[in-house]
């Protein structure tokens, strides 16, 4: 909503150059950062006229793309307030929120929430990429990692404050399934179609077509 008073239209149009400026230029110092509000897990800041949010005792998040050796894509689903329900997603989880662990690795955190969260224990652990995400809301980026190697070493499901349910899908089956389950009202996380992505481009199958 524009101004009140002649000059409105001049002060929309600076407020838009410096908006401009801003983003062109990059995030605003730590000296232009004010605190609004912060709980257990979560603060929220604003840096010059942009309001985000941040994690609190955590250095990122790592998730994990895993495919058995049958070719099956190791995914979860569990209940998230925010949203009012259910949501498929990938075994996932903070880095460096564990007292003790804050220099903790992101490869090992994500091997951990792996075995954690869905009972397999992988072999190797590659870093595939890293980004934001979601930019216009927080600062935080997620690393993903490819899992290979896979044994089951426990029944997963989580913690004991988590409710998570494991899901092994045909991988020439994933996006039907995750269709099937969208209709019945869960959410899809959409890092779920990015390891999807991976899985269907560095699967066995995918490097075998490609060294023939």
């Amino acid at each position: 909503m524009a101004r009140p008073g002649a000059g409105s239209g001049l002060a929309s149009t600076v407020d838009s150059l410096q908006d401009r400026r801003v983003m062109a230029n990059g995030p605003a110092s730590p000296e232009q950062e004010t605190l609004l509000g912060e709980g257990r897990f979560l603060r929220l800041v604003r840096r010059g006229k942009w309001e985000l949010t941040q994690r609190v005792g955590a250095r990122g998040a790592a998730a994990i793309i895993a495919l058995t050796d049958d070719r099956r894509l190791v995914l979860i689903s569990q209940p998230r307030p925010a949203l009012g329900g259910a949501v498929i997603e990938l075994p996932a989880g903070l880095v460096g929120d564990d007292p003790g662990c804050e220099n903790e690795d992101a490869a090992i955190a994500a091997a951990r929430e792996l075995t954690e969260e869905t009972g397999y224990e992988a072999a190797k652990v590659e870093r595939l990429t890293r980004g934001p995400t979601s930019p216009g809301l927080t600062d935080e980026q997620i690393t993903l990692y490819w899992a290979t190697g896979l044994r089951r070493v426990g029944p997963g499901g989580g913690l004991e404050s988590e409710s998570i349910t494991v899901h092994e899908i045909p991988l020439g089956e994933v996006e039907g399934w995750l269709a099937e389950r969208a209709a019945a009202g869960d959410h899809i996380d959409l890092k779920v179609y990015a390891g999807l992505y991976f899985a269907n481009t560095r699967g066995p199958a995918a490097q075998g077509e490609a060294s023939a």
